[in-house]
């Protein structure tokens, strides 16, 4: 009786053992990347908005300043009550 191959590994050879090839380049140590300017500033306006959604609403120290000035009756005078119209004006109109 007679037994042909099966598959067409040669016997005499180890298949486990394969050809030695050139060695493998590694890269180079540390990692690197690089961020465009419109990625930072990106970055910069993100943080901004961040910290003034984190900031209170309402500055209840301004308010109180604010309400002592204007009770306060030497505070209230032509002079700022001028001024303060003109403000109001100019930005309204523009």
């Amino acid at each position: 009786m007679m037994i042909d191959r099966l598959n067409p590994i040669d016997p005499i050879r180890d298949p486990q053992k394969t050809a030695q090839t050139g060695k493998v380049s590694r890269p180079a140590r540390g990692d690197s990347i690089a961020i465009s300017s419109d990625a930072a500033e990106k970055a910069e306006l993100y943080t901004a908005l961040e910290i003034a959604k984190a900031a209170p609403e309402v500055r209840a120290d301004r308010v109180a300043e604010l309400k002592a000035k204007i009770n306060d009756p030497s505070y209230m005078n032509d002079a700022v009550i001028n001024m303060t119209a003109e403000k109001i004006a100019d930005q309204l109109l523009g």
